[in-house]
C-alpha cells in the first residue's frame, strides 16, 4: 500500500511539473475556474434577491450546498483528472503501454493528468464555506465542523467514483470523446441546488441511480438540519465507498474486454 501511494504521488508530481512548465496556462486555468463557479454564485444571488427562500432554504444555506459541489469537483479534478482521458486512452490503444507497467492500470489512468482548474475550485469553495458559516443562523461546534470536513472529503469520493464509472463507458462506446460522461456530468449539475425543488423522478435519479445529491444536498443537510435528510447525509462516506467500488468494477469489466486498437 505504501508503495502504491508513493508511486501515485510521484506520477501526479510528474504531471504537475509538466503542467507548470507553462505558467500562463496554470494561471488561466485557475482563474477561469474561479470565474465560472463565481458566476453560479451571482446567479443564486440574483434569484434570492427576488425570492427570500426556496422550500425553506435561504441564500447562504444554498451557497453552502453549492460550495460542497465546488470543493468536491476541485479535489477530483486535482487528483483524478485522468479519468476524463480514458476515452482517448482506450480508443487510441494507449492503454497497451499502461498494461505493461508494474503498477495498477486504473491508478495510472487517474494520475495521467492534473487539472489545475481544480485549485481555483478549491480556493473558491473554501471561501464560500467560510462566508456561509458566518451568515447561517446555526450554532457551530467542533464536532459539527469535523463532521463537515469528513463529509466534504466523502463528497469528493462520490464525485471521483461517478466520474470513473461514467468515463468507463469508453470501453463499450467506440469513440475517443467522453460525450456520455460529459452528459452525466451535466446532469449532475442539478445537485448544486436543494433537491426538494425538483419532482420525484429527478430526486430519485440523483439520489439512488447516480447519487450526485450526496456531493452537496445530503452532506449540507447532515450539518445544518435534522430528520431524514440528515440521516441520509451521514451515509455519505458509505455512498462514496459504493461509488468508488462501482467505478473500479466498471474499469475491471471494461479491461476484460479491451482489445487494443486497429483491426
Amino acid at each position: 500500500m505504501r508503495r502504491t501511494i508513493r508511486l501515485y504521488r510521484r506520477l501526479l508530481g510528474a504531471q504537475v511539473r509538466a503542467t507548470l512548465e507553462y505558467e500562463a496556462d496554470f494561471w488561466i486555468m485557475s482563474l477561469s475556474a474561479v470565474l465560472v463557479q463565481g458566476i453560479g454564485v451571482v446567479f443564486l444571488w440574483a434569484i434570492f434577491e427576488s425570492i427570500p427562500e426556496i422550500n425553506g432554504w435561504r441564500f447562504w444555506e444554498v451557497v453552502l450546498i453549492y460550495a460542497f459541489v465546488v470543493i468536491s469537483e476541485g479535489l477530483s479534478t486535482l487528483f483524478t483528472q485522468g479519468a476524463w482521458t480514458l476515452a482517448v486512452t482506450v480508443n487510441f490503444g494507449q492503454l497497451d503501454a499502461l498494461l505493461m507497467r508494474p503498477f495498477p492500470p486504473l491508478l495510472q489512468v487517474l494520475s495521467s493528468e492534473v487539472g489545475f482548474n481544480g485549485l481555483g475550485n478549491l480556493v473558491l469553495g473554501i471561501g464560500l464555506v467560510a462566508a456561509a458559516v458566518r451568515h447561517v443562523d446555526f450554532t457551530w461546534s467542533p464536532g459539527r465542523i469535523a463532521l463537515g470536513v469528513i463529509l466534504v472529503i466523502a463528497a469528493a469520493g462520490v464525485k471521483i467514483g461517478l466520474n470513473l464509472l461514467t468515463n468507463c463507458a469508453a470501453f463499450w462506446l467506440r469513440s475517443p470523446y467522453s460525450m456520455f460522461a460529459f452528459s452525466m456530468h451535466t446532469f449532475g449539475e442539478l445537485a448544486r441546488f436543494p433537491i426538494t425543488i425538483y419532482g420525484l423522478g429527478v430526486r430519485i435519479a440523483i439520489t439512488a441511480v447516480l447519487p450526485y445529491a450526496f456531493m452537496s444536498y445530503f452532506p449540507a443537510a447532515a450539518v445544518l438540519s435534522d430528520g431524514t435528510a440528515r440521516l441520509l447525509g451521514l451515509l455519505t462516506p458509505l455512498v462514496a465507498i459504493y461509488c468508488l467500488w462501482l467505478g473500479a468494477t466498471a474499469f475491471r469489466l471494461g479491461l476484460s474486454r479491451y482489445e487494443s486498437s486497429g483491426h
